[in-house]
């Protein structure tokens, strides 16, 4: 018996379609990486953006960090939208895929950043003196920018598993309690 999440809807010839792996969901399979990775990156930039030396040993991590964080996260919402034209619209996944659309221009800014925080450490390396409140700002872009994306997915995250676990209801009590 073929199940709704295994029938393939017609894409565009040669396109690419973000809809299965291996009889498998891509979404939950990619949100995962996301869930991290924006995080992880955002900690990485944040911390090398005020602290010199982290930044000199990040090197071009902060920058390689964000854009990976810019490949995965588009992914991860073209994978839900192609999960959620075969679901339909259950509760609460509206608000799911309105969070998850919200979270790319907070990774848009988030590997601007990182590529400022580089930028700067790049700089230093070739000699070139930058003005104290350059390297102010860029730190705190770096922080805010950072703090908004990890803000950002975890709501995103939080809906994601509300909209997926919503239908449990109340898990039984684990024995001996």
């Amino acid at each position: 018996m073929v199940g709704p999440l295994t029938q393939r809807p017609a894409g565009p010839p040669g396109g690419i379609v973000f809809d299965v792996v291996a009889g498998l969901p891509l979404h939950p399979l990619v949100v995962h990486a996301a869930v991290v990775l924006v995080p992880v990156a955002a900690l990485v930039i944040a911390v090398a953006g005020v602290w010199p030396r982290f930044r000199r040993w990040a090197g071009y991590l902060p920058a390689a960090l964000a854009v990976a964080a810019l490949v995965v996260v588009p992914v991860a919402t073209q994978s839900g939208e192609a999960l959620q034209s075969r679901l339909g619209d259950p509760p609460f996944v509206e608000r799911h895929a309105d969070l998850g659309e919200a979270l790319v221009p907070w990774v848009v800014a988030l590997a601007v950043v990182g590529g400022m925080v580089t930028a700067v450490e790049l700089l230093r390396r070739r000699g070139t003196v930058l003005h104290r409140g350059v390297v102010v700002v860029v730190a705190v872009a770096a922080v805010a920018v950072g703090a908004g994306a990890v803000v950002q997915t975890v709501l995103v995250g939080h809906s994601g598993a509300t909209a997926v676990w919503s239908d449990v209801g109340e898990l039984p009590a684990p024995a001996g309690d």
